[in-house]
């Protein structure tokens, strides 16, 4: 299945893109395809700790099994001054 995977802020620099189409297989789990977006895109890695992830507009646990046509979205962590 495909699913589109959105960059947001710095995210996009260092991804080189806003965002780009992946294919995972059915019933793919959230931790799996992030993990293989961390791969993809290596400069992204250092941060997959602090990483916000959704899917759609919700932030789901890392065991949710994604869907097709689903969009997942990376962020940078919050910072507030």
């Amino acid at each position: 299945m495909q699913i589109r995977i959105q960059f947001f802020s710095y995210y996009r620099e260092l991804a080189g893109c806003p965002e780009t189409t992946l294919e995972f297989p059915e019933q793919t789990e959230l931790r799996t395809a992030a993990a293989q977006v961390f791969q993809q895109f290596p400069n992204l890695a250092p941060f997959h700790k602090s990483t916000l992830i959704a899917v759609g507009y919700d932030y789901v646990s890392p065991e949710h099994h994604l869907q097709p046509g689903d969009v997942i979205s990376f962020f940078p962590p919050v910072q507030g001054g």
